[in-house]
This record gives C-alpha cells, structure tokens and sequence, in this order.
C-alpha cells in the first residue's frame, strides 16, 4: 500500500492501463500458423476491438515479435486472415491452432523458444463488477516450425527443463484479472495511478520474467496476463439476515520464493521466506446498479528476518535450528521493516509466536536474536515510528482452553486494528447488463453510465440513496500493517491472522452498517464461516510452502471434533510434510526458480540440477547422518538472491539471474559455504504429497470437463468444508501445540543483551500452574515487571501478568 493514505482523500478512482485503440482490455484470442509466423488475434468483450501479433517461427533460437498498429472490426480482421492465408497457400495456408484467454509468457531454455498459453479459464470471484479467474487449462507452445528447430529442442537436458517446469502448476493456486490490479490491495487501487508495465514489476507478480521480453519490446502488457499465487476465494456470507460478500486474497511475494527448508529468513536485499500478504474485502450484497459500500483490511506474514537455517534429511524429522551470526548490525533485518514501511506505511506491528522456553534450545535462539535485532533498529529510529513488538508464545498457552487463547489474540487484535485501521469508502458506481463483469475503459467503469471510473466520494456533504435511506461517512484508510510471524508462517501464524480478520470483519461490518457494535463473538455462526474461509486459506499457503495441509489444533478445538477420531490424519499430515521437504523439495525449488528467472539455462554450462548450493550462510558441520546418506545431501540448499552471481547490466529487478558455473567451481559463493551434492535423478515429483497423482503445467488435450465457464463459483459460508487435524508437537517443527515437560530457562532470560527493546514486551506465566497444563515446577520470576496488575481472574490463569495487563490497557504494548 505504500504508505496506504497515499492519493486524494476527496476522490479516489481505480485506473487501469490504456495504451491502445481499444476502449477495454482484449479477453479473448485465437492463435493462427503459417510456416513462417504465428498469428494471435485478439478482441475485447464486446467484440469491438481486433488487433494483431505476429510471432517469427523461422528463428531458431531468437524471438521476434511484432505488433500491428492498426485497430480492426471484426469484418475488417476476417478479411486480413483471408488475405493471409491465400498469400501463404503454396506453404500450407493459414491453420488454426487454439483458442487462448492470454500469454502467460515466453520461456527459452537451451534451444527454443516457448509460448505459454491459458486455455481454459474459470471464473472464481468479482471485485467491483471487474472478474477474477483462475487457470483451468495451460498449454506450452514450441514457436520455431519443425523444419528451423534444432536438435536442442529434443535433448535430454532440454526435455528435462520442459518437464521440470511443468511440476510448476498453473492450474492450481494461480490467479489473474484483465480489469482489475489483482496484485494490488483495493486501497492501492483506489490511490494509485499505476500502468499495467509497472504493475508487472510489483512482487506479487509471478510471471514478471516470462512476460518481461514482450512487454518491454511492444511497450505494453496487452496481450499478456498478470499472474498472483497464493489463495483467493469469495463466499456469500449472512449477519442479521442480511448477505454480504467476502473476499480473502493471499499474494504469495515472487522474491526469495521457495520451499520451507530451502527458504527460510532473510536474504541480503532485506526480503524473506514465505512472504505472503493477505487482504480481506467486504462489500454489500447490492442489485446491480446502485451504490456500494466496500472496505478492506490487510495483514501480512513473512519468516523471521534474520539469516537462519534449517537442514533436513531422511532421518531427522525436526531438524535443528542455525543461526548465522553474519549480520551483527542487523542490515537486512532493517532493510526488511523499511521496506513494510513503503508499502504498507507506519505502524508496524509485529507479532512473534514462536516459543519462549524449550528443553533443547530451537525456536528461542530466534526469539532472542529477533528480539536484539529490534531493539537495534529502534535504537536508530524516531520514537513515533519504532516497531511494536510483542513476543508471544501461542504453543504454549494453547494449552489452556482454545476459546481463553482466541479471547486474547482478540484483544491483540483489536489494539493492532486501531493503530492501523482499515480502508472503507462508498462507491457511486451501477452494473451494465451488457458487460458481464469484463468490460474497463481507461479506469474501472461505471457500468450503466460507460463513464471512466469509480469514484470514491469523501464529502460530507455528497449523500446517495440506497433502499430509501440516506448516508455520508468519510472515506477512511489504512495507515500501518500488523506483520504475525511463527517459525514456518503457517499454522500458528494463520489462527492469529483468522482472529484478526474476525476483529476486522466487526469493524467493516459496523462500518457498512450491517451491526450495530464493531464486534463479532467467536462463538456466532459467522465466526464459524470465517474460520473456514481462513482454513482454506491456510491449507492453501502450508501446502505450497511446507508439502502438506496446515495443522489446525486450535480450529478442531474450537468446534469439539473427537481428538481420538482425528490423530492418525494429523499424523499422517505431518509425516506428508516431513517426505515433500525431505524429498520433493528440492525439485520443487528448481522449478520455481526456473520459473521466476532466478535460474537461466546456458548451453556448455552445468544444468541446474548439478550445481551446488549457494547459500549464503553456514549451515554447519555435517554430522553421523550425513555419513549414512552415502555422503548426500537430500535437500538442496536455497538459492539465496544475495549471492547469485549475475552480468553487471542484468535488469532483473530483486530477482537476479543464477548463472551456471563450471563443474567444481565455488567462485562467487560464501565461503563458509559447505559443498553439498544434489540428486540427479531424473525422476519429476508431484507438486504436493506423494499420494497424489502428478499434475503437469501444460496437461495435453483432454476430454472437457474444465470448460470456460462465466459463472462464478462463489460459496455460500454453511457449505464450505475444510478439515481440522489435531497437532502432533513431537513430529511437527511448526505445530501449534507445546512442550509436555518442564520449561528450560529461555535463553532471552539468561542473556545479558536481552533487555526490553523500546516497542517489545516479554511475556512471563503468572502461575506454572496452568489450566489444563501437565507442567511441573514454577518459573524463575527474575524479571522486573514494568507493569502494573494481577492474574487473578481464573479466565486468565496461565497468560503472564504482562500478557494480562496489556490487553487491558492495549496503549502499553506501544510506547
């Protein structure tokens, strides 16, 4: 949101690129070959805009693209085909190939070129009147014709890169819009006048590199599709016998991306693992045609910014945390938080869930560290924009009763949310019935008038009818973002953000005037439908970054399911995690560095898949079970962005190119690190659990079952079905549950660096004698509280007398 009040407060409009003839954006194309070129037509919704790109296929190895100027009627488009085909009759005539709804991109590996096409498209949500869709079908083309193409084109290393790519689904987790800026939050829309070449180069644009050639060769980003990953689902939810809609976007950021042992922490350029922003929108179930009210709110996760690492192998299961000691003044630590700062502006709240106190030291060396790495920035930074922290150890106090633990989160939660607050405006906007959700002018259209855009009205004076009542309320906006964090980022970390999203939706729901008081009890049916939304949302994230469905004790809990009944599933969960890190992982990461341009074939250089780490820290001896794994390393190590060696002019923004280096070779990589070999089997995985049949990217022809279907699936909240497993501590790294025996001294405690940073809080238990709790013995009580306050109340037993005290006066926790 970059800095989120950004733009005029008075007005507010959506824009949307406009850099041809056209009055909307073209939809829909069909691809047509000579032996000499490819011919894309495309056209817009209403069938008023053609235009033409022709594609060279007598180039082996270069890719030639040219654009016609000219703007076409259909008849006019028809009679150029004609003309093309007689002119080419003596080679074969003008063929069709397919019909397509968009260019993923262009990707080259040793030989060819190739041409990733949407085929099938399915229509998954609406955002002011603009569709949303996800990829049904994807094929990938060979450009060169088959009497120009090399014998490159059928090499083992060349098929293997084909296949390779293919683990990367499109047709699962990906999704686009023509209309509307999906990569960008609704605020961000509304106060930004961005084109869709500068979009693309945002984050959560995951096929930047693939469209990067022809956007910047033709100027534009017309014939190409924008692609986010991560989670979007709408769902039509009630409250007083009144619908409204809801939409929960997660965009997945494409910089340092990977798996959850290849990616963990920070890189040198301040970016992180599993960096994921989710955006929760509600606006009113209105008929088409009058006015909207609308608002959104987002949170963000991301790993710990600090240089860390885990190593995992067939025979640890949890495997031991490292922590690189390379950065002592906490360089990318803070160019991280700087960087939350402009997109999101100030505050930035951070919630820290890991553990406080383990009997073998893992999660609290992190703790201690993040915490010293706060304290060192705030040091450094005007008292009004210091970072508020709060450390809090949700694996242990889940514990207790799941509904006590989810009351507190409430209460972090709501102070969180007013120090932020969230995006509200109305919208002076009416549906044309002739435009299905797909049409856009220079901005998002008024749909019954044609006119530019939606304006956005912060007038008091500006009243609109809706339903025979009036209203005024001034457009409000975010300001700040609460970022949550546990080890992975997944499952702890997802019931906080669900919390959140429930404080939030109270507010937007009052704010819309659905309710009368900006709270919703987590015992309604509303709540219930939330925490679906947010469990699937869940599921999503922890299946593409850790290889298996979240573990979601607290949410199974909440609802009474049967512990006994549901154990062996949650086992069988976290044991499907343990295989895809321990085995898939590392494929996984090739292709998703393929994929995003992070690693670029070269001819006479080593494949990617006999390259060595180069990773940017020390990862440690390597111990016995190095020695029993016939000297393997099962997991590749990550390919860290801050030691990639790439040309001085590369233009690859925060994305630099990893190329080939000569057999042997460590020139460019850290020092201290360690030569570890990788599989070259040529064995493809599947892109999630074992058990699952593979899924290719670019699937051949089948039977049509996944047809282009205009009618958006959106689900109504009593119907949607998610499942809920019990968390297996012992065998999971990021579960919710915690440590059976007595807590050892936190390692914060013992530290003499581990004073309070000036926007922290540490949190220590009242009582060792905790509700529900197994745990033995009492705490060292060696700390000064700072506060005030008692743990008296029996719904309060077990949380620290500091916890206590700052949900009761929230202004605490952020000096």
């Amino acid at each position: 949101m970059g800095s989120m009040d950004s733009g005029k407060e008075n007005q507010v409009r959506i824009n949307v690129e406009s850099n041809y003839g056209c009055g909307s954006y073209l939809q829909k194309f069909r691809l047509y070959e000579t032996r000499a070129n490819f011919y894309m037509i495309g056209r817009d919704k209403n069938r008023t805009c053609w235009k033409v790109l022709k594609i060279n296929r007598l180039e082996q190895s270069e890719l030639s693209i040219v654009e016609d100027s000219t703007t076409y009627s259909e008849i006019e488009c028809c009679d150029l085909l004609k003309r093309i085909h007689e002119g080419n009759k003596s080679t074969g005539g003008l063929k069709f190939v397919t019909s397509c709804y968009g260019i993923v991109g262009f990707i080259k590996f040793l030989g060819p070129y190739y041409m990733v096409l949407i085929t099938k498209r399915r229509k998954i949500g609406m955002i002011c009147g603009h569709a949303v869709y996800s990829i049904a079908k994807s094929e990938m083309i060979l450009i060169p014709n088959s009497t120009v193409e090399s014998n490159m084109a059928y090499s083992k290393n060349e098929n293997r890169y084909k296949k390779l790519l293919r683990t990367m689904d499109l047709t699962r987790d990906f999704f686009f819009s023509y209309s509307y800026h999906v990569m960008l939050s609704l605020q961000k829309n509304l106060s930004n006048r961005g084109t869709g070449l500068i979009l693309y180069e945002t984050m959560f644009v995951w096929n930047e590199f693939l469209t990067r050639g022809i956007r910047q060769h033709l100027k534009n980003s017309i014939w190409t599709v924008a692609l986010v990953y991560g989670f979007f689902k709408q769902v039509k939810l009630s409250v007083s016998g009144r619908d409204f809609n809801l939409i929960l976007i997660a965009r997945r950021s494409r910089h340092y991306a990977g798996t959850r042992y290849l990616k963990r922490g920070v890189n040198e350029k301040g970016r992180v693992a599993n960096d994921v922003e989710t955006e929760q929108i509600v606006f009113e179930d209105v008929p088409e045609g009058c006015p909207m009210q609308i608002s959104s709110v987002v949170q963000h996760r991301g790993s710990i910014p600090l240089f860390w690492s885990q190593e995992t192998s067939r025979l640890n299961i949890k495997p031991n945390i490292i922590l690189s000691k390379k950065d002592h003044k906490y360089e990318a630590t803070k160019l991280h938080f700087e960087n939350l700062v402009k997109r999101y502006g100030n505050p930035i709240i951070i919630l820290n869930l890991i553990k406080t106190r383990e009997k073998k030291p893992r999660e609290s060396i992190l703790r201690t560290e993040f915490a010293n790495a706060i304290e060192t920035i705030n040091r450094d930074t005007a008292h009004e924009n210091r970072l508020k922290f709060l450390h809090w150890d949700l694996s242990k106090y889940s514990r207790n009763k799941a509904t006590s633990v989810l009351a507190y989160l409430v209460k972090v939660a709501a102070n969180a949310l007013d120090l932020t607050g969230f995006f509200y405006c109305q919208l002076l906007s009416s549906s044309s019935n002739n435009c299905d959700g797909d049409c856009a002018d220079s901005d998002l259209c008024d749909m019954i008038t044609g006119a530019d855009c939606l304006k956005v009205k912060d007038s008091i004076n500006d009243k609109v009818d809706v339903d025979g009542s009036h209203f005024s309320k001034p457009t409000m906006f975010q300001k700040g973002v609460l970022r949550t964090n546990c080890i992975d980022c997944l499952d702890r970390t997802n019931v906080a953000q669900y919390v959140y999203g429930l404080v939030a939706l109270g507010h937007q729901l009052h704010a819309l005037g659905y309710i009368d008081v900006p709270t919703i009890n987590l015992d309604t049916p509303l709540a219930d439908d939330l925490m679906k939304t947010y469990e699937a949302m869940g599921d999503t994230l922890a299946l593409q970054y850790g290889g298996s469905a979240a573990h979601n004790k607290i949410f199974s809990e909440i609802r009474g399911q049967w512990k006994a009944a549901t154990q062996s599933q949650e086992l069988f969960r976290t044991l499907q995690r343990y295989y895809s890190n321990a085995y898939m992982d590392a494929e996984k990461q090739d292709a998703i560095n393929v994929f995003l341009g992070h690693f670029q074939p070269q001819q006479g250089k080593p494949p990617l898949w006999e390259m060595d780490s180069d990773q940017h820290y020390d990862v440690g001896k390597r111990g016995s079970d190095f020695a029993e794994e016939n000297a393997r390393s099962i997991i590749k190590r990550s390919l860290s962005d801050g030691n990639i060696l790439c040309d001085n002019n590369s233009d690859i923004d925060d994305a630099d190119v990893i190329q080939p280096l000569p057999p042997g070779s460590n020139v460019g990589l850290s020092e201290s690190t360690p030569e570890i070999s990788t599989c070259d089997s040529d064995i493809s995985y599947s892109r999630f659990t074992p058990s699952m049949s593979r899924t290719r990217l670019f699937p051949d022809m089948q039977s049509e079952h996944h047809v282009d279907n205009d009618s958006i699936c959106v689900e109504r909240g009593d119907s949607f079905h998610c499942s809920n497993f019990l968390d297996v501590d012992w065998l999971s790294s990021s579960g919710n549950s915690c440590e059976e025996d007595t807590y050892e001294r936190s390692l914060l405690i013992g530290s003499p660096s581990a004073g309070l940073s000036s926007g922290e809080i540490k949190t220590e238990p009242c009582s060792a004698d905790e509700s529900g709790s197994s745990l033995k013995g009492k705490e060292p009580a060696t700390e000064a509280s700072s506060f005030s306050g008692e743990c008296s109340s029996n719904d309060v037993s077990g949380f620290s007398e500091r916890f206590v005290y700052w949900v009761t006066h929230g202004d605490m926790l952020f000096p």
